[in-house]
């Protein structure tokens, strides 16, 4: 007789995140991060950072170093502005995702685009499969179409960005009332709630609460009201 593992979710409400007010840069740390740590919130398998970051007009992060992290920007409100040793230089607004994997070391800074509105982002770093690999940016426009769409993926499938860790992240828009699954390739997820309130498999999150699932092999989604939402699928 074969048995299967039950399924095991925990929330992580967005009021018991981190906080941390500079000012210019208002943030909330999912996991431990800069003076924030809790040694039960170090990261969700190789998932280490969500920050939901809000920066005044003006405002940003002035040019600093990285390494051996891919680093996803998802930007909700406003627009959000990149430079890099790379010599690449953008700006990214809401539907457009970035990804920089900063491999053997690269600087960037990130800035508000604007002078007069606020730029309100999710900053994501996950851990990478590989050390000191060639730096690379890549940035794309996946529209504001309702549904599941696959952002970032291991190989770039079906039009995603790269990522150098075997992790997919897709895109959740969900009108009000609508329901959608997502299949897992691994039986880790994170959900993490941009916007509006979603069912997952019987948890109820709110925007900034986060769902940590493992033993899954698809997550059924059920929104509530218009729902935008990140799905981590990971080892």
């Amino acid at each position: 007789m074969t048995t299967t593992s039950p399924v095991r979710m925990a929330i992580r409400r967005a009021a018991e995140r981190g906080h941390a007010d500079h000012g210019w840069l208002d943030s909330h740390h999912t996991f431990s991060f800069a003076s924030y740590h809790d040694p039960r919130f170090m990261g969700f398998s190789h998932l280490r950072v969500i920050n939901e970051d809000r920066v005044a007009a003006g405002g940003g992060f002035p040019t600093h170093p990285h390494r051996n992290m891919e680093i996803v920007s998802y930007v909700i409100d406003g627009a959000l502005a990149h430079r890099d040793t790379l010599g690449t230089g953008s700006v990214i607004r809401p539907g457009e995702v970035q990804l920089m994997s900063a491999g053997s070391g690269i600087q960037h800074s990130e800035m508000n685009a604007s002078r007069t509105d606020g730029v309100h982002f999710l900053q994501i770093w996950v851990l990478p499969a590989q050390a000191a690999t060639t730096p690379r940016y890549d940035q794309r426009d996946f529209g504001r179409t309702p549904g599941v769409q696959l952002v970032v993926s291991p190989d770039g499938r079906d039009g995603s960005l790269t990522i150098g860790q075997d992790t997919d992240i897709h895109r959740a828009l969900l009108p009000g009332g609508e329901t959608a699954t997502v299949d897992l390739r691994h039986t880790r997820a994170w959900v993490q709630v941009v916007r509006g309130t979603l069912d997952v498999d019987g948890a109820r999150l709110f925007p900034g609460d986060g769902l940590a699932v493992d033993g899954a092999t698809a997550l059924h989604l059920s929104a509530h009201d218009d729902v935008e939402a990140l799905v981590f699928d990971l080892v």
